[in-house]
């Protein structure tokens, strides 16, 4: 296939400027970074708080050299200062695109800006799962040749409402019909997720094809730094990495600290650090974080915490726990298991399909095997240190995912 124009969506993207990349916004940079390194021309779409910012390749180029804090974000300047009432961050990446960008316009005049600007065969790109509305995917298809590539992350709203706001179900739902109405391509990062958005597409109308791509693991993300001290806790530790949600389930594990603190002797009980931002619907647990009679001796918090911390706990920990009730593709188990840390995760096919044998799986019903296995694991680092990091798991790779994704869009 001959490859056009993309056009990628950096709304999301550039809000990295102001927090730690969750697993959705690590798959966005991911594609930022490729596209950027791609010969193809390349544009870059921003939705501003009164319109639309179109970019150019440089400019795209120069936000990712920022993202990535290779230069410096300027300020906010006067029009965003006086009109928009939002936060810092929102001021200075509003400002720096109107800066860079090569045209802007009002939502109602965007097919015009994009007619204008933008050549035959371009396709958009949005991995976010967001700022997708119907009146942006109808002005790249009236483009000559304008396709829209979609990337579907999982239907966990949907199927799992529990889990989710009413708010973040509807918003979702609706976003899936315009997928099935406009995207020219459907990707995803597990056969799991494609499975379930084809039985939700499927019910709406004829589906095409779903295109299934493991996402990658950054090779930098776990290399060591020499001057990066191990975590500061002198028995056996266990870590859970991912926002503090419902279906992350960390009711779970508190509930067998709990446990552990009664039947193993205070010099014997295993650490347990928590390391992610507090999410939603999830009251009762935050409410267990702060009255802990652990917290600060067994219990640890951490809720603004960076990789390089993050790859030392994980260079250092018993093992890393992950006792999800559900997930698309789980990128903090896998990226968990290539630092070669012992992972302990809950019995979910997908994670069967990413990870295979190397992890020891636990139902989320069985709060006596996870106990059991955090107690054999304890026994056997007490005394030991840290054994050889080398578990014999090869993740997978973003080349892989862009060599199968990139000829499609």
């Amino acid at each position: 296939m001959t490859q056009g124009a993309r056009l990628f969506e950096l709304t999301r993207t550039l809000g990295l400027m102001s927090r730690h990349p969750s697993g959705v916004d690590r798959v966005c940079l991911a594609y930022l970074r490729a596209l950027c390194a791609a010969p193809e021309p390349l544009f870059g779409l921003y939705r501003s708080s009164i319109g639309y910012l179109l970019l150019d390749r440089s400019g795209v180029e120069t936000l990712l050299a920022k993202v990535e804090r290779q230069e410096p974000w300027g300020g906010p300047d006067l029009w965003t200062r006086l009109v928009h009432k939002r936060t810092k961050h929102h001021y200075i990446t509003e400002a720096e695109c109107r800066r860079l960008c090569i045209a802007r316009s009002r939502p109602a005049r965007l097919k015009q800006m994009l007619m204008r600007h933008l050549p035959e065969g371009t396709v958009y790109i949005n991995v976010d799962q967001g700022n997708m509305p119907a009146r942006l995917l109808s002005a790249v298809k009236a483009l000559p040749g304008g396709r829209v590539a979609a990337f579907v992350h999982d239907t966990i709203p949907l199927d799992h409402p529990e889990v989710s706001t009413h708010k973040s179900r509807v918003k979702f739902e609706r976003l899936l019909h315009r997928v099935r109405q406009h995207a020219d391509v459907i990707l995803t990062n597990s056969h799991v997720s494609a499975r379930d958005i084809e039985r939700h597409l499927s019910a709406w109308g004829p589906v095409g094809r779903i295109h299934v791509a493991h996402l990658g693991v950054e090779p930098d993300f776990f290399q060591n730094e020499d001057n990066r001290e191990a975590p500061p806790f002198t028995n056996p530790f266990f870590l859970m990495v991912g926002t503090i949600e419902p279906r992350k389930n960390h009711k779970l594990i508190l509930d067998v600290w709990d446990q552990l603190s009664r039947e193993i002797a205070p010099e014997k009980t295993p650490h347990l650090v928590i390391c992610g931002r507090r999410g939603w619907l999830n009251e009762e647990v935050f409410d267990r974080l702060n009255s802990s009679p652990l917290r600060g001796t067994y219990l640890h918090e951490f809720n603004n915490i960076s990789d390089a911390e993050i790859r030392t706990y994980l260079n250092h920990c018993t093992a890393a726990l992950f006792p999800s009730i559900v997930e698309g593709f789980g990128l903090p188990p896998v990226e968990a298991a290539a630092a070669g840390a012992p992972v302990i995760c809950s019995d979910l096919e997908v994670f069967h399909e990413t990870l295979g044998d190397i992890p020891i799986y636990a139902s989320v019903t069985d709060s006596y095997a996870w106990k059991n296995a955090i107690i054999d694991l304890t026994q056997q680092a007490q005394g030991k240190g840290i054994a050889d990091r080398d578990g014999g798991y090869t993740p997978p790779s973003w080349e892989a995912h862009f060599n199968t994704v990139l000829k499609m869009v």
